[in-house]
């Protein structure tokens, strides 16, 4: 897509959408609107949505930040003490692995 063909008004709505669309459990959304809209929000020269656009991006890389970090402290701990929790952690896994712990 690209944005530069889009009135600025329209350029709010779809960062608007984006953003409201990572609360429904897809920070991906949340990555593509700081990718696409940081230009946008951060380098362009003043215009009367910008602001508003700024502060989308900004929650969007607030909101990705905190996701990566849990997931990453998921991942990390599960890695870790899988084997420890037996048939649990055996019941959470996609696919068990064979040998020993």
């Amino acid at each position: 897509m690209n944005l530069e063909r889009l009135p600025n008004e329209e350029k709010l709505s779809l960062c608007r959408k984006y953003y409201l669309g990572g609360f429904a459990l897809l920070p991906f959304l949340w990555l593509v609107n700081v990718v696409w809209f940081f230009k946008e929000a951060f380098v362009k020269p003043p215009f009367t949505e910008q602001t508003q656009i700024k502060t989308y991006v900004k929650r969007s890389a607030m909101g990705l930040s905190f996701w990566v970090t849990v997931l990453t402290t998921w991942i990390t701990i599960y890695q870790h003490f899988r084997a420890q929790w037996g048939e649990v952690g055996d019941n959470l896994s996609f696919t068990i692995p064979l040998g020993t712990p």
